[in-house]
């Protein structure tokens, strides 16, 4: 999960390579860091080979899938959620605004998850990022940011430049030293991950990485976005294909070369950011260090641009009617103030729930990829309903290449959304229920009807989820 900039050429334009940077960009973020302890704990190296196997077809397609509708479609330029409305109706729309929004929270509190985490070393009452101290200084942060940017400091390219060496400079040497260290008895008894030697078993094995794999490619859509500044055309499907591959090299590389390092055992058992364990046990302290310095300047300056984010989900609906209009107002220094503070709002609510998970870290990396997968299998299936209905295919052009690029893309997302279990559709049911207030507020303001009977039976659903989350939560049937 990223979000990076990078400057344009003197004509507006970027050229192929800086249009591949950008894209590479979008898409490393702090997930690269802890994805040896995840897939340790799920998967052996077997697993782990099918998961990025799996994973990058299917996110993949989902880019291309982006790249489509932005050529298509040029005039949804309003953000994720203008697909599903164009495609399933308002409140459908709407709710992949919250589902995007809160996403973007999530991912957020995960990043001072991090931070807190990997200071612990220095501030042991930190923990793992859930103790009290860390949920009290992450909430002191987050309002320290919202209120930044409500006063206008903005991204800066200084900023992302030193973000983007902080990440990828320590992540390089992570990999060429794992590579020297490599010992292929060790890689082998990480094989299969355990000892059933089934397929079924490494099946298993894999699934459970799914929602890692989703949350290390956050930003994807950016590919999209970034394409509209290729100065050539052509390169729009050249620069996707290559900074994804790149991308998907790196996180691949990261995971098998733990198993070359590590047994299974230990890689599910070390401290997060995992990745720091890994090179200390390869060449001493000054590898944690390395690592966890990387994370903290990759974190914080990332951590900006995705306030900015978590803002602007909500400001831009709220610009075209789909939000009510106080969270279009702006303030004199330009910035949404009432979207930045329910922001900041939900971030700090969701930092008090860490408190009462077992696994901080890892329940909120699981529910950022949950929440977004809604709103990514609305955008891919409004690429289907496109192929099908024949809209904007009227250039006399084959549907067929666009039709099995969506209809993967879509198969994969409802893949994920299995991954990902009841438990978390119901806990994003918890979400999207209140949520509906400001639909209700938006709708009365432009003097509409609330709505139509399917979007009531889809209204009715949601809070019977929201209902049954709160109620096995209550009852231990959903674990935090």
């Amino acid at each position: 999960m990223a979000a990076t900039e990078a400057p344009t050429q003197a004509d507006g334009k970027v050229s192929l390579p800086t249009l591949t940077a950008m894209v590479v960009g979008s898409m490393i973020g702090s997930g690269v860091f802890l994805l040896p302890r995840r897939f340790g704990v799920e998967t052996g190296a077997l697993g782990a080979l099918i998961a990025w196997g799996i994973a990058g077809t299917g996110m993949l397609m989902l880019a291309f899938v982006f790249q489509r509708l932005a050529t298509r479609k040029p005039d949804l330029d309003a953000g994720i959620f203008a697909y599903a409305k164009a495609g399933f109706g308002d409140y459908v729309g709407f709710n992949s605004a919250i589902g995007y929004w809160a996403s973007a929270c999530a991912g957020n509190t995960s990043y001072w998850v991090v931070i807190t985490a990997t200071t612990s070393a220095l501030i042991p009452g930190f923990g793992a990022g859930d103790t009290v101290l860390a949920v009290v200084v992450s909430a002191v942060g987050v309002w320290l940011f919202a209120f930044l940017v409500m006063r206008g400091v903005k991204d800066a390219a200084v900023i992302n430049y030193i973000v983007t060496i902080a990440k990828v400079v320590p992540i390089l040497m992570f990999i060429v030293i794992a590579i020297i260290a490599f010992k292929a008895d060790v890689f082998a008894d990480n094989f299969w991950g355990d000892s059933a030697y089934s397929s079924a078993s490494v099946w298993e094995q894999a699934k459970g990485t799914m929602l890692i794999t989703v949350f290390v490619f956050l930003g994807i859509e950016g590919a999209s976005v970034y394409s509209r500044m290729a100065r050539k055309r052509e390169d729009v499907g050249r620069a996707t294909v290559i900074g994804f591959l790149s991308v998907l090299s790196v996180f691949a590389l990261v995971t098998l070369v733990s198993y070359g390092v590590m047994p299974q055992g230990d890689l599910a058992g070390v401290d997060q950011p995992s990745m720091a364990a890994v090179l200390e046990s390869i060449v001493g302290t000054w590898g944690s260090i390395l690592i966890r310095v990387g994370v903290i300047v990759s974190v914080l300056g990332a951590y900006l641009a995705w306030t900015l984010m978590a803002a602007e989900v909500l400001y831009i609906p709220a610009k075209t009617d789909d939000m009510p209009r106080f969270l279009a107002r702006t303030n004199r220094h330009g910035a949404p103030v009432a979207a930045l503070i329910m922001a900041a709002g939900l971030i700090s609510i969701l930092l008090v729930a860490l408190l009462f998970a077992a696994d901080a870290l890892d329940f909120m990396l699981d529910l950022t990829a949950a929440l977004s997968l809604i709103p990514y299998l609305l955008a891919a299936a409004y690429a289907v309903k496109l192929t099908v209905t024949r809209e904007t295919y009227d250039d006399g052009k084959s549907r067929v290449p666009d039709m099995i690029v969506a209809g993967v893309a879509t198969a994969y997302t409802l893949f994920l959304v299995s991954a990902a279990g009841v438990d978390k559709l119901l806990l994003s049911c918890v979400l999207y229920a209140p949520a509906a207030a400001l639909y209700f507020r938006a709708r009365r303001e432009r003097g509409l009807r609330i709505f139509r009977p399917a979007e009531a039976v889809l209204f009715g659903v949601i809070v019977i989820g929201a209902i049954a989350a709160v109620v096995s939560l209550a009852s231990g049937a959903i674990d935090i």
